[in-house]
Formats: C-alpha cells, sequence, structure tokens
C-alpha cells in the first residue's frame, strides 16, 4: 500500500514533471473510482496543471481553473506518468488524463478489489472535504506531539495507523517505526516510559524522512511498479534481524501480517497470529 514516503515522492516527482503541462483530455475508465460527478472531468479539457501535492496518503492534483483532483490509491494504487497513453485493453486505468505532446498522467490499480477512488472539486474545498477534513496531523514532517502517542490505552501498532490521529502511516511504516523505536506492537500507549515516548516519537520522523531520502537518490521518471523500498522488518518473516541477528517473526492476520523482533522488541516473547496478542504489554 503506498504510505506518506510513496505518495510523496509521488508527487515530487511526478508533480514536479507535469506542473505547467495541457490537459487534452480526461477519462475515468475505472468504473466506480469517481466520487463525484459534479463537475465533470470534461472540465477539465484545455485547463493546466499547476502541482501536486500529498496530505496524508491522499494525493492532490491542482489545476489553473481553480478545481483539484482529489485521490486515495488505496491498497494497490498507482499514479504514473506515460510517454504514450493506454491503449484499450489496459485493464488496470482508473484515470486518464491525457496531456499534450501525448503524455498520459495515469491512475492505475492491479487486483480485484478495485478500491482506489477519485474526486474532482474546488480547490477552496480540498481541507472540507470528509476524507481530508478527518485526518490527524501529517506524521511527517515536523515533531509528533508527545501527547499524540502517549494518551490512550491503545496497542501501538494500531494506534500509529490511525489516521485520525496521525496521517499517512500504513501497515509497512508501522512495522518499521516500531522496530527501529524498539517496542512492542502490542504495547499500550499509556503504559510507555518517557524515555520510550521520546524513542517512538524519534523513530517516526527518522523513518519516514529516511526513506523519502532514499527515493530522491534511487528513483526516476517513469516510476517502476513496485518501489525498492528501503525496510529493515516488514516483509521479511524468517530473515535475519539486521540489529540483533536474530530472526524475525510475525503476527498473521486474514489480509495482512505484522512484522516484530522478538529479541529487541517483546522482550523475546513470540506471537503466532492475532488470537494471542492481548499476551503481549
Amino acid at each position: 500500500m503506498p504510505e506518506l514516503p510513496e505518495v510523496e515522492i509521488t508527487a515530487r516527482l511526478v508533480g514536479d514533471a507535469v506542473a505547467g503541462a495541457k490537459v487534452e483530455s480526461v477519462l475515468a475508465p475505472g468504473v466506480n473510482v469517481m466520487r463525484s460527478f459534479k463537475p465533470s472531468l470534461d472540465v477539465l479539457n484545455g485547463d493546466e496543471i499547476l502541482g501536486m501535492r500529498r496530505r496524508g496518503k491522499l494525493l492532490i492534483i491542482d489545476f489553473a481553473s481553480g478545481l483539484s483532483l482529489l485521490t486515495h490509491l488505496m491498497s494497490s494504487g498507482k499514479l504514473q506518468l506515460f510517454e504514450k497513453r493506454a491503449g484499450s485493453r489496459d485493464r488496470t486505468s482508473r484515470v486518464l488524463i491525457r496531456l499534450d505532446e501525448g503524455h498520459e498522467l495515469r491512475i492505475r490499480e492491479t487486483g480485484t478489489r478495485q478500491r482506489t477512488w477519485a474526486k474532482l472539486m474546488p480547490t477552496g474545498e480540498i481541507e472540507e472535504d470528509e476524507a481530508v477534513a478527518k485526518l490527524g496531523p501529517d506524521a511527517w514532517p515536523g515533531t509528533v506531539a508527545p501527547e499524540l502517542v502517549s494518551d490512550t490505552n491503545r496497542p501501538l501498532y494500531s494506534l500509529l495507523r490511525d489516521q485520525q490521529t496521525l496521517a499517512g502511516i500504513g501497515r509497512t511504516w508501522a512495522d518499521e517505526i516500531l522496530w527501529t523505536a524498539r517496542l512492542s506492537p502490542f504495547k499500550r500507549a499509556d503504559d510507555m516510559e518517557a524515555e520510550e515516548i521520546y524513542r517512538l516519537i524519534a523513530a517516526i520522523p527518522d523513518r519516514l524522512g529516511g526513506a523519502i531520502s532514499f527515493y530522491e537518490e534511487e528513483l526516476e521518471l517513469p516510476l517502476p511498479d513496485k518501489l525498492p523500498r528501503p525496510l529493515k522488518i516488514h516483509g521479511r518473516e524468517g530473515e535475519i534481524c539486521p540489529r540483533c541477528g536474530g530472526t524475525i517473526h510475525a503476527v498473521h492476520y486474514k489480509d495482512y501480517i505484522l512484522c516484530y523482533c522478538p529479541h529487541g522488541q517483546t522482550n523475546g516473547q513470540s506471537l503466532k497470529d492475532r488470537r494471542m496478542s492481548r499476551l503481549l504489554k
């Protein structure tokens, strides 16, 4: 799933490349992708792209006419710039913004769930939209206030992923942040000592900002379908922990896994599935 670092680098690289480009036409082949139909996508014909920005995991494309396209790529969506336009057999296309010189800004989605969505609206109404208004402060840049991650009894893993608390962190970077902070995913936030709170709020910008810096050095257009992410622990069940040399373990859920190092995070305790998660504090 594209999270804050992946959405940020997309906004930077693709946004810089399309700023000033003229829109020839806009299509939405994805049947369920548009959450609104007024104004129509046709009003963007002949418009100019001003740039692209991010709020949490959301991407915003701003146009000179005073309209913006708000989109959430969800679990398997991508926004990419192509030199050629999609053919009629490309079933991954959700929104096609056809630009001058034959280029195309394309929102794509693989898989069968088709959860990616987009909405065209006046730029001035973006902050009032329900999807944006309910977001907490961005997890990066800036310093996270200690009370945001300590004044609750929720497990840290679910707390970090709560977009109303901190916007932008998902499963991938929650794993990475908690590993960096040496904290159990199941530790209750209000059980943290002062030093543990400090480690957590230091790990958040460290890992998110570090990922963005990595992407800036490693990526260029066209963006690949799968980004080379600088991960230490997420998705590495059974591999060697790069910090302690122990084995990385995982908690298995229906649709995803949570990875952690027992030696560095849970005092050597190991969990096998979510039904046992209550045993870790």
